[in-house]
């Protein structure tokens, strides 16, 4: 996908994402504290199924599961020196789930290191776009970033290396603060500026929460915004896993309300499934 192509399509309608991957992952069987994306590729069937649903439920654009698959992440599983081999892995799982009537995104994250050097991170991301690249991806995404340095070494990187849309959501509380400090209001602008071609906030909380956010950022930008916020927040059960409270079509119900206030894609992050994004594409018929 082009740039060009990118700004047609989100200027003419509504953009569907996808929803979890991880939650709904560890309802399938995926264990704790492991390296996801090497269990993923041992295990492919549960991710197959899960982004097949989310297309069947009408997600036009679905994440490859290569989230933490940079240098940086992997060394913590010893794995430093299988970032090609896993993201080329990844994304042909998800390419063989979903084929090519969905894009797929390359998905990059932050690396957690708050003191990680720019050269160290435009290293690592440098890397696994590259890989990505190669398997085949229709364009990237920098999401779950807690602060702003992050997206913005992705975007560097991928602008020496392709000509690929980058979307880049950030993670943050209800006021718009960020975890590694700043605010999503001043990031938006700067990443804008850098050349995003869509911006906004995934994970965070949930949808009730982040309207006055959302009104406050379209106010900040010109390109598309993305929210992709989480079935509202979790209680942990006595078995020690989160459980969201909020149903497909209350988060639904929130959602259109941000696209009221100026969001342009949507879709689901922690706790949701195919049938929240089931529910985003009946509210896209409304619009």
């Amino acid at each position: 996908m082009t740039k060009e192509e990118f700004r047609e399509l989100t200027s003419r309608e509504i953009v569907i994402l996808d929803g979890a991957t991880g939650s709904n992952l560890m309802k399938a069987g995926m264990p704790r504290g492991i390296c996801t994306e090497q269990w993923i590729c041992e295990n492919p069937e549960p991710l197959i199924k899960l982004q097949q649903a989310y297309q069947q439920a009408g997600s036009q654009i679905v994440y490859a599961p290569t989230f933490s698959a940079n240098k940086i992440s992997l060394a913590n599983h010893g794995l430093e020196n299988q970032v090609e081999s896993l993201n080329k892995q990844l994304v042909q799982i998800s390419r063989s789930a979903v084929g090519t009537d969905c894009m797929v995104a390359g998905d990059l994250t932050t690396t957690g290191r708050q003191d990680a050097e720019y050269e160290m991170l435009l290293d690592a991301y440098r890397e696994q776009i590259s890989a990505q690249l190669e398997a085949g991806v229709d364009l990237l995404v920098a999401e779950t970033m807690l602060g702003v340095t992050e997206p913005m070494a992705v975007l560097d990187a991928a602008r020496e290396l392709c000509n690929l849309p980058v979307m880049c959501t950030l993670t943050v509380e209800s006021d718009g603060s960020l975890f590694f400090g700043g605010n999503i209001y001043d990031s938006v602008e700067l990443l804008e500026e850098m050349g995003a071609d869509a911006v906004g906030i995934n994970c965070s909380t949930g949808p009730d929460q982040l309207l006055s956010v959302v009104e406050n950022i379209r106010k900040r930008i010109e390109i598309p915004l993305i929210v992709k916020p989480n079935a509202g927040n979790p209680v942990i059960d006595h078995t020690g896993n989160p459980v969201y409270s909020m149903g497909a079509e209350e988060f639904s119900c929130h959602i259109k309300r941000l696209i009221d206030a100026g969001a342009n894609l949507v879709g689901g992050c922690c706790g949701t499934t195919p049938d929240y994004i089931e529910q985003l594409v009946r509210l896209k018929s409304s619009f």
